[in-house]
């Protein structure tokens, strides 16, 4: 395993059954926003309508996903999923009751916040799975565990909200939040099936210590890092939008997401491929440094060809650092609160992505695309400086204590 590759750890016990079975709730999960916005905009009509049960939605999922981590630290994978599972499955068919009967925005935001509360993060669960099988000696394979995880994410991403988009506007708008529940409920039990590489689930003295752990400052760097690609991920979202539509071509946003997210993946892809040099704080100081200075000519370019290609180049940065980000929270946290720990992760991310769209709009609306790039740039560039004064810190505390610095792995 130390020099594992997709297909050795996806030949691992039981291990492609957890992980296939955890993205094809991933895909129902990448679903369900867009999803909620056909069925909601198609019963009533109202774009805003749809944008506020939505909003509702994303916080809800954002604010109770830590908290349903918390529960299965405790009682585990296995026993917390399927009433969690049964939970979602009746807020999901709240909304579509409600929405069909044609109900005021009120209930239908709050079935919206029921459905964001109840959704699991499966893909937390899964990066806890690989964290418990590949212990000890196998630790070296995690990078390249987080990798495999980081492209089925992004498939599921690029992926699901093509596959809604398509069901919403060829059939009844229903149909596409039936298909994502169905994904999201089908998979998430599949999951839950596979006992044998559950967590084990900790006393209650080590789970008091691990809820400490998530306040160690690693951890806080994690969080930061996360919270300010969510913030890039929302201001490039509203920029090269605004960047198309300044040029006469709204519909060349589309072709500019998807070749900044194929560069994303085929970067994840090779990222897991082997092990690189430096100890993971170092990896991640210098890519993030260089996906700082990659944002930089966004602020100047203005040819389409000359933005798809900064795009790439931007892109190729992300899967790395969000590997990365998972290999340091795992070695950050106690592995009774991992679950906890990667899940904080995908709120902070989503709370700088709804913050970042908010602001990085105000920015287009003075400055052009260009102010919501130069928000993108700074959110990169405050990334970097994280990084980089984490990887120092890590470096003199190992000199204070008379360690040497640690080699660069191979």
């Amino acid at each position: 395993m130390t020099s594992a590759t997709y297909r050795t750890l996806l030949r691992a016990p039981g291990a492609a059954a957890f992980f296939l079975t955890a993205t094809a709730g991933r895909l129902g999960i990448a679903m369900t926003g867009l999803g909620i916005i056909w069925l909601v905009h198609g019963r009533t009509g109202s774009y805003a309508e749809a944008g506020l049960v939505t909003g509702a939605f994303a916080v809800a999922e954002a604010l109770a996903g830590p908290q349903l981590a918390r529960l299965i630290d405790r009682f585990g994978q296995t026993r917390v999923l399927p009433p969690a599972l049964l939970a979602h499955t009746i807020a999901v068919v709240s909304l579509l009751v409600l929405a069909g009967n044609g109900s005021p925005h009120g209930p239908l935001t709050a079935a919206g916040a029921l459905v964001g509360a109840t959704i699991p993060q499966l893909g937390a669960l899964s990066s806890a799975r690989w964290s418990a099988l590949l212990r000890g000696e196998h630790a070296e394979a995690l990078p390249t565990a987080f990798a495999l995880e980081s492209l089925g994410n992004g498939l599921c991403y690029l992926a699901g909200p093509a596959l809604v988009t398509a069901v919403g506007a060829s059939s009844n708008p229903a149909h596409g939040m039936v298909l994502a529940t169905s994904l999201v409920v089908g998979g998430g039990l599949g999951f839950a099936a596979q006992r044998r590489t559950a967590p084990p689930t900790a006393g209650a003295a080590q789970r008091k210590h691990a809820g400490r752990s998530l306040l160690r400052p690693g951890f806080a760097v994690q969080v930061g890092v996360n919270l300010a690609l969510g913030l890039y991920f929302g201001a490039m979202q509203v920029s090269v939008t605004a960047f198309a539509v300044e040029r006469g071509a709204a519909n060349a946003a589309a072709p500019l997401y998807v070749v900044s997210n194929c560069a994303g993946l085929l970067a994840g892809w090779l990222y897991g491929l082997r092990r690189w040099p430096g100890t993971p704080r170092v990896q991640l100081a210098v890519v993030s440094a260089g996906m700082a200075v990659s944002c930089l000519p966004l602020l100047a370019i203005g040819s389409f060809p000359a933005m798809g290609l900064a795009l790439a180049v931007t892109g190729l940065a992300v899967p790395p650092t969000l590997v990365l980000s998972s290999v340091l929270t795992a070695a950050a946290v106690d592995r009774a609160a991992l679950t906890q720990a990667f899940t904080w992760l995908n709120s902070a991310s989503a709370a700088g992505a709804a913050g970042a769209a908010a602001l990085s709009g105000r920015a287009v609306d003075v400055y052009g695309a260009s102010g919501g790039f130069a928000a993108a740039a700074a959110a990169t560039g405050t990334m970097a400086v994280l990084a980089a004064a984490h990887a120092r810190a890590a470096r003199g505390r190992r000199i204070n204590s008379g360690l040497p610095p640690r080699r660069p792995t191979s």
